[in-house]
């Protein structure tokens, strides 16, 4: 029994992607090594977001090889298709696989142990051939339905690496959900590179999201990251319904038009402003969390300020704060005004600050209230962990209480594990 180990960086799409490839390694029999444990292949699934996603890839590859050098390592993912020619000539890696190719990682690896070499370039370029995943590294189940962006935001490498904009066909997404609550998972997510433009034959991600809450099971479904659209009605409503998660994080960026302009994205603060306005009018309790990227280029401490008001207007009880990082390639890596780094690092501490005070105030707003826990997992203590349906972590001590189970529950106390940012819900 070969023993096979996986590293991966970046975002959800990575995540649903290593998922599935350590599925299909299993039941082929193949062992799922622990992190940092010894095996004999190494997969490392890459990002190249930014410049610092390069090096940190290029160090997880250099530890690799460096604590296990007689083992066979595959380095997947946006660094490949971004810097392929410098991962081959680096020789640390004994296969480089572009994304197009990915899903064909476990044919290529057992080639290689069946003949003692493979062609990656053999095979055939395949978003979306991913088998289902029914053994994963996490206890909720990643769908894959789109890959690929034509957006082209001035400090994005993204299209470069993805490619153009590609739905999956909604049929094979329809038969995937059905797998994988056929497997038991309890929480579907859809994930993709910019999903929200969803198209697929007349299957737009409307028509896409209300006839998966119609497939039969219990299960309940969230959408991940996605981007800024004018909502319809129709979908907001969706919301409404007991297997959709009133949860979107939904990425901003910057809550200045200046700034906005500058990086390419294609909406306004009124626009934006206008569709939180409407998601609330659904569902008063909805839980908008986002991202922001401070020290953009030409970022003044006005522009900066009019992100700050925006964040506490619209009370994102989570903001994942971004320094701004060079991407080589990018438009905005030549821009004039480039922002120090000392001023980036304070701004994003006092971006950090509004995400922990809107997070409190979002937390006691919902105390009290009902939820629909999803039990994740049960520490050592014999604490049960999960979230709501609200995407709120609760903390429930019930000795019968049982992992990948729903239960009915009333958010309680709220505590702090770790940090004062690492919030949870006691039950009452």
């Amino acid at each position: 029994m070969k023993k096979i180990s996986f590293k991966t960086l970046g975002c959800r799409v990575n995540l649903y992607e290593t998922d599935a490839l350590a599925s299909r390694f299993k039941a082929a029999g193949y062992e799922i090594a622990e992190a940092d444990s010894a095996a004999d292949v190494f997969v490392v699934n890459t990002c190249t977001v930014t410049n610092t996603s390069d090096q940190k890839c290029r160090q997880a590859i250099h530890q690799i090889r460096r604590k296990h050098p007689e083992a066979l390592i595959a380095v997947t993912g946006c660094m490949v298709n971004h810097r392929k020619e410098e991962l081959l000539q680096s020789g640390l890696a004994d296969y480089v696989i572009d994304n197009e190719r990915k899903a064909a990682l476990f044919d290529i690896i057992d080639e290689h142990f069946r003949n003692g070499h493979s062609d990656p370039e053999g095979y055939d370029r395949d978003l979306f051939s991913y088998q289902p995943a029914f053994d994963t590294f996490h206890t909720r189940s990643l769908i894959k339905i789109h890959d690929g962006c034509n957006n082209f935001c001035s400090y994005c490498i993204i299209p470069m690496v993805r490619g153009r904009a590609t739905s999956r066909p909604a049929e094979d997404i329809y038969n995937n959900v059905r797998e994988v609550v056929g497997h038991d998972f309890k929480e579907i997510v859809l994930t993709g590179v910019n999903m929200g433009r969803y198209q697929h034959e007349n299957t737009n991600f409307e028509q896409l999201v209300e006839n998966i809450l119609e497939i039969d099971g219990d299960f309940r479904v969230r959408v991940s990251s996605i981007e800024p659209d004018q909502f319809s009605d129709r979908f907001l409503a969706l919301f409404q319904h007991e297997k959709l998660a009133p949860h979107m994080h939904i990425c901003l960026q910057s809550g200045s038009d200046d700034t906005l302009k500058r990086m390419n994205r294609h909406y306004t603060v009124a626009q934006f402003r206008d569709m939180c306005q409407r998601i609330k009018t659904f569902r008063p309790d909805f839980n908008l969390t986002t991202d922001i990227i401070v020290g953009f280029p030409g970022e003044t401490e006005q522009t900066f300020k009019e992100s700050c008001d925006f964040a506490r207007e619209i009370g994102f009880s989570h903001i994942h704060t971004f320094k701004y990082s060079v991407r080589t390639g990018t438009k905005a890596a030549t821009m004039p005004n480039q922002v120090p780094e000392k001023v980036k690092s304070e701004r994003s501490e006092v971006m950090r600050q509004i995400s922990l005070e809107n997070k409190t105030k979002y937390f006691e707003m919902m105390q009290g209230r009902s939820q629909r826990m999803l039990i994740e997992r049960i520490d050592s203590k014999g604490v049960a962990r999960g979230y709501g349906e609200n995407y709120v972590p609760v903390l429930l001590k019930d000795a019968s209480a049982e992992k990948n189970t729903f239960i009915n529950i009333r958010l309680g106390e709220i505590v702090h594990r770790e940090n004062e940012e690492k919030m949870a819900f006691n039950t009452l």
